[in-house]
């Protein structure tokens, strides 16, 4: 079914009568061009298809791209070295917030900041106050989130699509929106299995999850 054209004619619905959101949802589908981590350009129609087998509903997914670009903004205006610092995945207004800060003032920064934006429901704070890192960790790091995220892919058991994940001096963290509990248990098995980790961090919900906001 397609939600935006009908018989040649453009159809904007409702929830995109905010601008912003409008601009967000044409980023999301792909109208201006995507690229991949590999590199390879994806068309409107590919996007658009990753958008609607997400288990977060268009309009949803549209809010968490808002949240997260305003996000960037304020600690960009704020300090832009905090920027460099901190990163974010929002689902459904949940913004978990990770990476690493010396002081701790600044964890307490970056949690004020991000209460700040509008449309955040929830703070998950896994900001590690430490001097550790480096670019030998940053290495392993990615290596770890790159084999994760490829084993999820290719486990038929699990739509990937719903999952965000980082890891942070060794420490995965995992956000997103599980099928089912099962679902959930075989992601973090696989983080488990990989070497250097050191700690797994689930924020996951499952769908059923009361806690989760219902878009029209």
């Amino acid at each position: 079914m397609n939600l935006f054209f009908k018989k040649n004619v453009f159809l904007i619905p409702s929830f995109l009568n905010n601008p912003l959101r409008l601009y967000m949802v044409i980023l999301l589908l792909g109208f201006l061009p995507l690229v991949n981590c590999g590199g390879t350009l994806i068309g409107a129609g590919a996007t658009a298809g990753i958008v609607a087998s997400q288990e977060r509903s268009v309009g949803d997914a549209v809010d968490d791209l808002t949240v997260r670009t305003i996000l960037n903004e304020a600690f960009f205006k704020e300090d832009v070295e905090l920027l460099s610092k901190v990163s974010f995945s929002v689902i459904e207004g949940r913004v978990l917030l990770k990476g690493t800060v010396i002081k701790p003032e600044d964890r307490i920064r970056a949690i004020k900041l991000a209460w700040s934006v509008n449309g955040v429901r929830e703070i998950i704070n896994e900001i590690q106050v430490t001097d550790e890192g480096g670019i030998i960790n940053y290495a392993k790091d990615t290596w770890i989130s790159t084999q994760l995220k490829s084993a999820i892919l290719f486990d038929k058991d699990i739509d990937a699509i719903n999952y965000n994940i980082e890891t942070i001096n060794g420490s995965v963290y995992i956000m997103g929106i599980a099928q089912s509990q099962k679902e959930l248990d075989i992601v973090i098995s696989h983080a488990k299995t990989i070497s250097n980790v050191k700690n797994v961090v689930s924020h996951v919900v499952l769908k059923n999850d009361p806690r989760r906001v219902k878009t029209p």
